[in-house]
């Protein structure tokens, strides 16, 4: 994708949800391509792991083909270098989100002066949606079918027997 305007849009995506969906289809009007890059190295306990995540980013994207799916160990902005991109977008959800991704926003602005963070708003749709409110609800049975991609419905069905 070198050549044209790549934002790589990092997380843990655990699982992948239809807010993040939302804020990839709407980043599309932005950039010319978008990396989808789960962070390796994050501290979280993850539900699902790094391979299974990427094959659900995969079968979600796979119609999209300027949307790349990837994971990376170490340092964001040397990832977004690396990928030959200057940009990160990141979605936020409340001000609390803001607060923490105005903190990541400047540390990764420190760290290299000339990767940007571009922030979008989630969609008013999927604003009280978060992986862990997704993970949470699927373990006690709820359904979550509306809220996630259909892979990921059906791995969460998978993961705790209930559907």
């Amino acid at each position: 994708m070198k050549g044209t305007k790549i934002a790589v849009y990092p997380g843990s995506f655990d699982p992948i949800t239809n807010g993040h969906c939302d804020l990839v289809w709407r980043g599309l009007k932005l950039f010319d391509g978008i990396i989808v890059a789960i962070a390796r190295n994050g501290s979280k306990g993850p539900l699902f792991t790094v391979e299974e995540r990427l094959e659900m980013l995969r079968e979600t994207f796979k119609d999209v083909p300027n949307v790349e799916v990837d994971s990376f160990d170490g340092l964001l902005v040397d990832y977004v270098v690396q990928r030959g991109a200057d940009t990160i977008l990141r979605g936020l959800r409340a001000v609390s989100d803001f607060e923490y991704e105005f903190q990541l926003g400047l540390m990764n602005r420190k760290l290299n002066k000339n990767v940007q963070t571009v922030f979008l708003m989630t969609g008013l749709r999927w604003i009280f949606i978060s992986s862990s409110i997704i993970k949470e609800a699927a373990r006690f049975g709820g359904n979550t079918q509306d809220m996630v991609p259909d892979i990921v419905y059906e791995k969460l069905k998978e993961r705790f027997g209930k559907g």
